[in-house]
């Protein structure tokens, strides 16, 4: 018998070839691999722009909507006239084209209803733009300033001020414990915000440039060094509202979220006067004899929530770019140069000044620790006491 020439093609059983199960093998297969595409991550879909929760954001909705359907209506019409014309006009009828040259009533029909349609999406855009940009006569006023990687919200004319930092613990993010709901979406201190009334956004950067997102507000403003953008929001619901920010802003870009609390106006009233009585229980918490185990204890927090980004969690540092504290002549040298860096930063690096970001509690606590983890085993201590006298004499 002959055998079949090198690469021709081999005519397959008929038994085979007429087999509907082959035929729809091909099939079945893309099928599955459609719906573990597309079904399994369903839940997760959204086909349109959710609703705010602000008079801006809601705004914007509306504008969406409103150009939404004027682009389903001119799409019906284009599309139901092309239709028409191929069906109706086809050659099977026995219809003939038209020769012409030029039509000026079309053209300029053509024309117009076009500049007309783009004139009604302009007049509600340009009223909510405006809207938008609109940050006076506010109830309001907060300064908010970016940091690498942190928040700084003060209340201007009330006395309250406070760093916004990511709570998500280092287990989660290096994936020795289980991720939680707002993995990377949850902070140590909220802005907390009235429900009801105007607020202004006073936005800046104190290092590099960031960008203060919150969807829910349709609010993005960038936080640039040297410059104050404004922004407004009127919240009009009580509730958790998250963003991000959203401009790159160095390694730790990813881990400096936003987290805005609204609260009735009694609830927000509350929450202002229970803020300035803490100031008046950090005074008390200076004055206190703290014990060294305690400051341990407390700079454990602070270390784990301001420095452990940079320095890891067991003290090794990443060097060059931030040195280890292990073993270190900072951590195990005298306590006075310890506190000077961690007071005053180190110019020229990506050490920061913490004396106006953390109180002289936790300035004392985060060195003691420091100076006694790791087998540092310094056997010292610094306390809040000491850190407030430091302080006076930096003025």
């Amino acid at each position: 018998m002959r055998k079949p020439l090198l690469g021709r093609r081999q005519r397959l059983p008929d038994n085979k070839l007429g087999d509907p199960a082959m035929k729809r093998r091909p099939y079945v297969w893309m099928g599955l691999v459609l719906w573990q595409i597309f079904g399994q991550a369903q839940a997760a879909w959204t086909t349109n722009m959710a609703p705010g929760a602000s008079v801006v954001s809601n705004a914007v909705f509306d504008l969406h909507m409103t150009i939404f359907w004027i682009c389903v209506v001119i799409g019906l019409v284009v599309f139901a006239a092309m239709f028409w014309s191929m069906i109706m006009h086809r050659r099977s009828l026995g219809q003939k084209a038209a020769h012409f040259h030029e039509n000026t009533t079309v053209e300029i029909l053509w024309t117009l209803v076009p500049f007309l349609i783009l004139v009604a999406m302009a007049i509600p855009a340009t009223r909510t733009l405006i809207s938008m940009y609109d940050a006076t006569e506010s109830d309001v006023d907060i300064q908010i300033t970016g940091y690498q990687w942190k928040w700084h919200y003060k209340y201007l004319g009330q006395d309250v001020e406070f760093f916004s930092n990511l709570a998500t613990s280092t287990g989660q993010i290096q994936n020795r414990d289980t991720k939680g709901e707002h993995y990377l979406l949850e902070v140590d201190q909220p802005l907390v915000l009235p429900v009801g009334e105007k607020i202004r956004f006073l936005v800046t950067g104190a290092d590099v440039i960031h960008s203060w997102w919150v969807p829910a507000f349709a609010v993005k403003r960038d936080a640039i060094p040297g410059f104050v953008n404004e922004a407004w929001t009127r919240i009009e619901k009580p509730g958790i509202y998250r963003g991000q920010c959203t401009e790159l802003c160095g390694k730790d870009h990813a881990f400096m979220p936003i987290v805005v609390e609204a609260k009735s106006t009694a609830d927000y009233q509350a929450w202002l006067a229970e803020r300035k009585e803490e100031g008046a229980r950090l005074k008390e918490l200076t004055d206190k004899n703290w014990t060294r185990e305690e400051l341990i204890a407390h700079g454990d927090k602070v270390y784990h929530t301001v420095c452990a980004a940079c320095h890891q969690p067991e003290g090794q540092g990443m060097p060059p770019l931030f040195p280890a504290l292990k073993g270190s002549p900072i951590a195990t040298g005298p306590l006075e140069g310890h506190l000077n860096i961690v007071f005053n930063g180190k110019p020229g690096t990506s050490m920061a000044a913490f004396g106006k970001q953390l109180s002289e509690v936790d300035i004392a606590a985060v060195v003691t620790y420091e100076r006694n983890a790791w087998g540092n085993d310094k056997g010292d201590m610094l306390s809040p006491k000491d850190v407030l006298a430091f302080k006076q004499s930096q003025k």
